[in-house]
């Protein structure tokens, strides 16, 4: 670029170099400002550079200045974002399950060039989550903007659908045959992204992994269903589903040990979970949910503090899987 071409750009410049190399802590002088300058050939006069950034505070750019005995420091002062905001960003990215390993470094470079080189440093941070698995579906991101699109523009989607399989390959399901589905909601649910929608064959609502779809597409077929979401609860919904395994919805009634009643609130809601008082020690819940085998395995998992009482299908159904368990370790 000729460097009278470049002299047009010297406003860009500077607001790049202010945002680039000062923050609250650190300033950067008028001598340091036109060095910088001309490392992109721009020329350019102390009278200029003060005139310069006036003009950027007028386009809303907050500098202030410090006069110290090494010079008077600019710095600009306020940005889009706080630094303990875009940490917060960056915590989340890094303990997402759905954004894969590359995705997150990705997102994170993205992320850095908002605040200035300094504070960049410190948002390299690594995040550990016990248990946490990365996604290896690297068109996640992708699959989830197409989902929003179609929803957003009541179209249908088209995309292949696959599970793990023993050799840690993704194996499609239906040998790969297309599904053709109206997507109402994402919905976020043991940390996965899920898509629910409308299967017009079935003529019922179904629910997919997002990770776990492939070749996503928009079709011209405008979405069907939207009598069943006039009325849809998605909370209601994705709380039912407990680990998004198909069962029947009831209402179930357990005793526990009072000290157990938190994991019960957190997991489906204060206003949700009736509580009875029986003892100073024992009190009886009752809620609404999926009943299948991985709620059960969820209850087992919290030890002999916890014990399903009613209905009675709820407590066959657990003495069944009781015993399927017993047998498969006799």
């Amino acid at each position: 670029m000729a460097r009278s071409e470049n002299q047009k750009l010297k406003l860009f410049y500077l607001r790049k170099i202010l945002l680039e190399k000062t923050d609250s802590e650190h300033g950067i002088t008028v001598p340091e400002i036109i060095e910088a300058l001309a490392g992109y050939g721009i020329n350019a006069e102390r009278k200029t550079v003060y005139s310069d950034i006036s003009l950027l505070e007028e386009t809303g750019l907050k500098i202030t200045s410090k006069k110290t005995q090494n010079g008077t420091f600019y710095h600009v002062q306020e940005r889009e974002f706080e630094l303990a905001e875009l940490k917060l960003l960056v915590d989340a990215i890094q303990s997402s399950k759905f954004v894969s390993k590359n995705k997150s470094g990705e997102l994170i470079k993205k992320l850095e060039k908002l605040c200035s080189s300094y504070e960049a440093s410190t948002l390299q941070r690594q995040v550990y989550v016990l248990g946490r698995i990365k996604t290896m579906n690297e068109s996640v991101v992708k699959t989830i903007d197409v989902i929003h699109t179609a929803i957003g523009n009541n179209r249908k989607i088209s995309f292949r659908y696959g599970f793990w399989n023993i050799k840690k390959e993704m194996e499609l399901k239906k040998d790969g045959k297309l599904y053709n589905i109206s997507p109402w909601a994402l919905a976020w649910s043991n940390e996965n992204y899920y898509m629910i929608g409308f299967d017009s064959d079935a003529g019922i609502i179904k629910h997919y992994r997002v990770d776990k779809m492939a070749d996503i597409s928009l079709t011209e077929e405008k979405r069907e269903g939207e009598a069943l979401f006039k009325s849809f609860n998605l909370a209601d919904y994705t709380r039912k589903n407990i680990s998004m395994y198909e069962g029947e919805d009831r209402t179930v009634t357990l005793e526990i040990d009072n000290g157990k009643i938190g994991i019960f609130l957190d997991r489906f809601g204060r206003d949700e979970v009736t509580v009875l008082p029986q003892s100073e020690n024992r009190s009886l819940v009752r809620f609404e949910v999926n009943l299948n085998p991985q709620f059960i395995g969820w209850i087992f998992s919290l030890g002999d503090k916890v014990k399903i009482i009613g209905p009675e299908s709820a407590v066959r159904k657990t003495k069944e899987l009781l015993s399927e368990m017993n047998n498969l370790y006799l």
